[in-house]
């Protein structure tokens, strides 16, 4: 497979800074650049070069542990299952405390090239800091790996604690990449789409308490008052309803000329997931695959998707982190979890450049105050001016149309005596399928979240903060 320019650059890096006694490397690569097929070409050469004698990668689930794998033996042509012959193995960071003192031995028998794949998982500098993850790489495999290679397109971690292998500048504390490869540069050499953001946002929204009623313009004024919470927003059915409907057209749009076109939609929970498909179905007629990480054939799951032509997938913990699904192009950010790395991570799913006519990437979410600041400073990434973030008022369904959900107003649902009742209203007579933007209200956002934005994701440490990602993916067998 032909390398990219910047997967030979920094190949031809890694292999100088090894080569001049240093034996570790951090790789900085943007979510969709193509971090595992760098790196399964660096193991190639250090092979060829008679460098090293084995590799052996960690990944934060098994799906990309099995993309890994696949990676590594179609590029060095050799097995990568573990086994008598083999020239390695890939397996998750949660096999890390299951392995046994037979297989810590190969680092003192063999030299052996070491993978991380997303490494901030791993934290900690000593023991004393160390994480799970982190206090096993620091115990077996730092200082007795010949070589290391981490990788990450997130380089930064909720709680504050170092990411393990790594090195910080002072006085800021900003990790020290050796490569780095952003979102800029990989629209500019065409190696990711350029996004497009539509957060959907609602100015007719009733809260009525007792004989008591209040009126909120925006999602972000309803939520400031924390008298509804995030996931009530999600969990509304007109919600649901009007970001899958507008995301459906949007997908089969893009069928007419990509036709194996997917959609996906990360859920907040697995009674979330099942609401949605419920929805799906019973107003579109639309059937969805659904995985999260209960079930015991998950990678399965999503290796049958990526090779099918079914439209949507909808995911509870599984597909926001270096799964590679290329014919992903539409995306629905339904997820509670509101950080600047789990929404990065989410939108690379549908980043990833291919051969197909139409390259568009659209991903639909709530006007959540936080999610937009994470949607500006993605749009400045991109280097042009683009219109990356658009805003959508949710308009009253066209009746006219079949396939449309009509409804004058919606209930949150809220259940209790003493608990309000909120109400949502939308404007009549309009269809779902526009798609404005507001350039006053954009700007007037814009400003404010560029006065108070922090440095560029790029080669940034301990600046945003994460909630954990439930990855409950099926140990190592």
């Amino acid at each position: 497979m032909k390398l990219r320019q910047w997967q030979k650059s920094c190949i031809n890096k890694a292999s100088k800074q090894y080569l001049s006694g240093n034996n570790h490397f951090l790789t900085l690569a943007t979510p969709g650049a193509g971090k595992t097929l760098m790196a399964s070409e660096l193991a190639n050469h250090l092979l060829n070069s008679n460098l090293i004698d084995l590799v052996i990668c960690f990944s934060p689930s098994s799906i990309v542990s099995q993309d890994f794998c696949y990676s590594l033996q179609s590029i060095i042509n050799h097995r990568f299952d573990g086994l008598l012959g083999a020239k390695g193995h890939s397996m998750t960071y949660q096999s890390l405390q299951h392995l046994d003192v037979s297989f810590w031995e190969l680092f003192t028998r063999y030299r052996v090239f070491v993978i991380f794949d997303e490494i901030h998982h791993c934290a900690g500098s000593n023991i004393e800091n160390a994480n799970a993850w982190g206090e096993q790489i620091i115990l077996n495999i730092q200082g007795k790996a010949k070589y290391t290679l981490a990788l990450t397109g997130t380089p930064w971690r909720s709680d504050a604690a170092p990411i393990v292998l790594s090195k910080y500048i002072n006085p800021n504390n900003k990790i020290s990449c050796d490569y780095v490869y952003g979102l800029f540069e990989a629209i500019t050499d065409d190696v990711c789409r350029i996004p497009q953001i539509i957060a959907v946002d609602n100015n007719n929204i009733s809260v009525i308490d007792h004989d008591d009623t209040k009126t909120y313009t925006s999602f972000g004024a309803l939520l400031s008052q924390s008298i509804v919470s995030y996931q009530e927003v999600i969990e509304n059915e007109k919600v649901i309803n009007y970001i899958i409907s507008s995301a459906q057209k949007k997908l089969a749009a893009i069928r007419t000329k990509n036709s194996d076109a997917a959609g996906l939609i990360v859920a907040s929970s697995i009674e979330h997931a099942q609401q949605i498909s419920r929805l799906m179905k019973a107003n579109f007629n639309e059937e969805a695959v659904v995985v999260t990480y209960r079930e015991n054939e998950s990678s399965s799951i999503i290796q049958q998707f990526r090779q099918a032509s079914t439209k949507w997938i909808i995911s509870v913990g599984m597909i926001s982190e270096g799964t590679n699904i290329p014919r992903l192009q539409v995306c629905c950010h339904l997820t509670n979890i509101k950080t600047e790395m789990h929404f990065r991570q989410i939108l690379g799913r549908i980043l990833r450049m291919t051969t197909s006519k139409n390259q568009e990437a659209i991903l639909y979410m709530p006007a959540e105050p936080k999610l937009l600041e994470f949607a500006y400073r993605v749009k400045q990434d991109v280097p042009f001016e683009a219109d990356v973030v658009q805003f959508e008022d949710m308009k009253e369904s066209d009746k006219s149309h079949s396939n449309d959900v009509t409804a004058a107003e919606v209930s949150f649902g809220r259940e209790g005596k003493t608990r309000p009742r909120i109400e949502l209203k939308l404007p009549e007579n309009d269809s779902f399928t526009d798609h404005p933007t507001f350039n006053g209200k954009s700007e007037t956002i814009e400003e404010h979240f560029l006065a108070t934005s922090y440095d560029k994701v790029v080669n940034v440490f301990g600046r945003f903060r994460q909630e954990s990602i439930a990855l409950g993916l099926s140990e190592l067998r």
